[in-house]
C-alpha cells in the first residue's frame, strides 16, 4: 500500500471532502486522526469508517487506527493540542491536510466584522498554525513531511457574495506558495487541491432537477458535479511518494469549471 506506515491527520474530516479523504488515506495504508469541531457522532461515523476501510488492507500486511480529536482550528491553542494528541497517540504525524473550511453569503457592504473574522480564522489562520504545529513536529522528530490544503477554484474566481472566503483561498494559495520555498530544505512538501463544484452536503441547491441546477452543469465542460471521492484520489496520490517533486502548486479538480465559466 503507498502510505502503508503513514499517520495523517485530516481536519474537518465529518463529513462530504473531509470523509471521503480520511476514508481513501486510510484505505492506501494510513492511519487517520479525524478532527471536529463539535460533531462527534459525524467523527464517530468517520472512525468507523475508516477502522472498515484499512481493515481491507490487512491482506497487504499494513495496519491502519483512526484517532478522533476535537479541535477549533481557529483557535492556536486548540491547534497545537490537536497535533500534540495526534503525536502522542500515534508517535508521529507524515501528512496533515487542511481541509476545514467555512464560507458566509452576504453581499460586499452587509459583510459583517465577525462573519469576516470567522471565515478567515478557519480557513487562513486555521490552515497557517496547523501546518506551522505540524513543521515543528518535523523539525523535533527530524523527519519529513507533506501539507495538501484544500483550497477551492476560488483562490483565483471570483465568487459574488463571498468575498471573504475567495480573500481566504487567495491567502491560502499565497501562503502555499511561499512554504513551499521555505519548507523545501527540511523535506516538507505543501500543495493546494482546489476543488470545485462537488456533491457535498454544501451544495444541495445544485443537485436537484431543476432548471437552475442543470443551467449551472452547462458552464461545466464535463457536464456534472464532481464528487468527493474524486478529490480524496488526488489527495491520496499527492501524500504518497509517487508525489516527491511536487510542491507549491495548486491541482484543480473542477470538471473544467475554471476556463469556461463566467458569472450571467
Amino acid at each position: 500500500m503507498k502510505l502503508d506506515g503513514k499517520v495523517a491527520l485530516v481536519t474537518g474530516s465529518t463529513t462530504g471532502i473531509g470523509q471521503a479523504i480520511a476514508l481513501r488515506l486510510a484505505a492506501d495504508g494510513a492511519s487517520v486522526v479525524i478532527d471536529h469541531r463539535a460533531d462527534p457522532e459525524g467523527a464517530a461515523e468517520t472512525l468507523a469508517k475508516v477502522e472498515a476501510a484499512g481493515g481491507r488492507c490487512f491482506q497487504y500486511g499494513c495496519s491502519v487506527e483512526g484517532k478522533i480529536v476535537q479541535a477549533d482550528v481557529s483557535e492556536v491553542e486548540q491547534v497545537r493540542r490537536m497535533v500534540a494528541e495526534s503525536v502522542a497517540h500515534f508517535g508521529r504525524l507524515d501528512i496533515l491536510v487542511n481541509n476545514a473550511g467555512i464560507q458566509k453569503k452576504a453581499s460586499f457592504w452587509e459583510v459583517t466584522e465577525e462573519d469576516y473574522d470567522q471565515v478567515m480564522d478557519v480557513n487562513l489562520k486555521g490552515a497557517f498554525f496547523s501546518a506551522q504545529a505540524f513543521v515543528h513536529h518535523c523539525m523535533n522528530a527530524q523527519h519529513p513531511g507533506k501539507i495538501i490544503n484544500i483550497s477551492s477554484v476560488h483562490e483565483e474566481l471570483s465568487f459574488p457574495d463571498f468575498a471573504s472566503y475567495c480573500a481566504s483561498k487567495g491567502g491560502m494559495k499565497m501562503m502555499t506558495r511561499t512554504l513551499a520555498t521555505e519548507l523545501a530544505p527540511l523535506g516538507i512538501t505543501i500543495n493546494n487541491v482546489a476543488p470545485g463544484a462537488i456533491a457535498t452536503d454544501k451544495n444541495t441547491s445544485l443537485q436537484d432537477d431543476s432548471d437552475e441546477s442543470k443551467e449551472f452543469l452547462k458552464k461545466i465542460p464535463l457536464q456534472r458535479m464532481g464528487n468527493p471521492e474524486e478529490v480524496a484520489s488526488l489527495v491520496s496520490f499527492l501524500c504518497s511518494a509517487e508525489a516527491d517533486y511536487i510542491t507549491g502548486s495548486t491541482f484543480l479538480v473542477d470538471g473544467g469549471l475554471m476556463w469556461t465559466y463566467q458569472e450571467p
